[in-house]
């Protein structure tokens, strides 16, 4: 007999919470609007302070990062093939060599190239330096 009315008792407190869990998903659901519509605001609130001028720049200067670092993977994926083919790195290496010779030639082969070397690096230094 009592089996009975414990169980009983668990049905109609079983009812009375889903009534209960009925109410407070209704105010969460009242909350949660509520919530929303103030987020929103302010969202729109700190996009009204926006300088949007400025974030023109700012997206130029992002655009101008992107593109250097796109250039930049496309330039060493052509010097990965090129290092890949078997006479051509060999013969860059060569013209390296003659480059900085020829230019050790005339600037460095003489006291008065050197000098005159040497005044023109001063000259460019105080220019962008200061």
């Amino acid at each position: 007999m009592n089996e009975i009315s414990d169980q009983s008792k668990g049905v109609v407190g079983s009812e009375g919470s889903s009534s209960q869990q009925t109410a407070d998903a209704d105010a969460q659901n009242t909350s949660f609007a509520e919530r929303y519509s103030e987020v929103l605001g302010k969202v729109n609130e700190t996009l009204d302070q926006v300088d949007w001028n400025q974030m023109g720049r700012i997206s130029k200067i992002v655009g101008i990062f992107a593109a250097v670092i796109i250039i930049q993977i496309l330039i060493k994926g052509i010097l990965d093939t090129i290092n890949l083919l078997p006479i051509i790195p060999g013969l860059l290496e060569l013209l390296g060599v003659v480059v900085v010779g020829q230019w050790g030639w005339k600037n460095l082969a003489t006291s008065e190239k050197r000098t005159s070397l040497i005044q023109r690096i001063q000259t460019l230094r105080q220019e962008y330096l200061g």
